[in-house]
C-alpha cells in the first residue's frame, strides 16, 4: 500500500466526538487509526482499529505499530480520549481521581510520546488535544476540579510541546469545547445545558470536528487553545 497519503490517529474513537473526528478525517482523505477500549473492527480498508485502555503504555505502542504496519507513517495525532466527572471536590473518590488521571493524562502522555518520533521521521506533524473551556473558567454550577486538573494540564502541555517542537516541524494545538450534544447528555437535559452558552444552544459533534480540521490546515498556528464553546469564554 502506498505510504504517501497522510495518516491520522484518533483516540477515544468509538463514539461521540472521537467517532465524528474519525469521519471528518476520512472525508478529508486521510487514512485513520482509531482506538478506544471497546472499538469494533473496521470494514474500511483505510481505517484500522485498535482496542485497548488508552492509559496503558502498551496500548500506545500497539496503536503506533498498527499505523506503521498498515500505512507506513503517522502525520496527526488527535488526543480525544477523556472522561469528565463533575462532583464537589471533597466528594471525589480515589477511584475517580485515578481514572481521570489515567485516561486524560496517561493516555495523552504515552500516545504522544510514541507518535512524535514517527512524525520527526517525516519532518513534521500535528498533535491536537481535546480539552474543555471549564479548565480556563470555572463555573460554580459545574464543580469539576478533576477536569481542571487534567484538561488544564493538557492545555499547558500543548503550549509547552508547541514551543519544544516548533523548530522541528511539529505543531501542537488544542480544541476546548463547551457542552456538546453527544450520547452522554440525555435529550431532556439539552435545554438546561444550552443556557450555559451565550449562543443559546449545545455544540454539535460537527462543530468540534470542523475545529480540528481547521487546526489541521492552519500551518501558521501552533500552541493555540481554540475555544469552540458557544461564547462561554467570551462571557467571562
Amino acid at each position: 500500500m502506498s505510504n504517501t497519503r497522510k495518516v491520522a490517529i484518533v483516540t477515544g474513537a468509538s463514539q461521540g466526538l472521537g467517532e465524528g473526528i474519525v469521519k471528518a478525517y476520512r472525508q478529508r482523505g486521510f487514512r485513520v487509526v482509531a482506538t478506544s477500549r471497546s472499538i469494533a473492527p473496521s470494514a474500511d480498508a483505510e481505517q484500522v482499529t485498535v482496542a485497548g485502555d488508552i492509559g496503558d503504555p502498551e496500548t500506545a505502542r500497539r496503536v503506533i505499530e498498527a499505523a506503521i504496519k498498515a500505512f507506513g507513517r503517522v502525520d496527526t495525532l488527535v488526543n480525544n480520549a477523556g472522561i469528565f466527572t463533575a462532583s464537589p471536590f471533597t466528594d471525589f473518590t480515589e477511584e475517580q481521581y485515578r481514572q481521570n488521571l489515567r485516561t486524560n493524562m496517561d493516555g495523552f502522555f504515552y500516545t504522544t510520546q510514541q507518535a512524535i518520533p514517527e512524525m520527526l521521521k517525516l519532518g513534521g506533524g500535528h498533535i491536537v488535544q481535546i480539552t474543555t473551556t471549564l479548565a480556563d473558567y470555572a463555573d460554580k454550577r459545574v464543580p469539576s476540579v478533576l477536569a481542571s486538573l487534567t484538561k488544564g494540564g493538557l492545555a499547558a502541555a500543548t503550549r509547552s510541546l508547541a514551543i519544544e517542537y516548533a523548530s522541528r516541524g511539529i505543531r501542537v494545538n488544542a480544541v476546548a469545547p463547551g457542552i456538546i450534544a453527544t450520547p452522554m447528555h440525555a435529550p431532556e437535559t439539552h435545554e438546561t445545558l444550552a443556557a450555559f452558552h451565550p449562543l443559546g444552544r449545545l455544540g454539535s459533534i460537527e462543530d468540534i470536528a470542523q475545529a480540528v480540521l481547521y487546526l489541521e490546515d492552519a500551518a501558521f498556528v501552533t500552541g493555540e487553545i481554540l475555544h469552540v464553546d458557544g461564547g462561554q469564554i467570551a462571557g467571562h
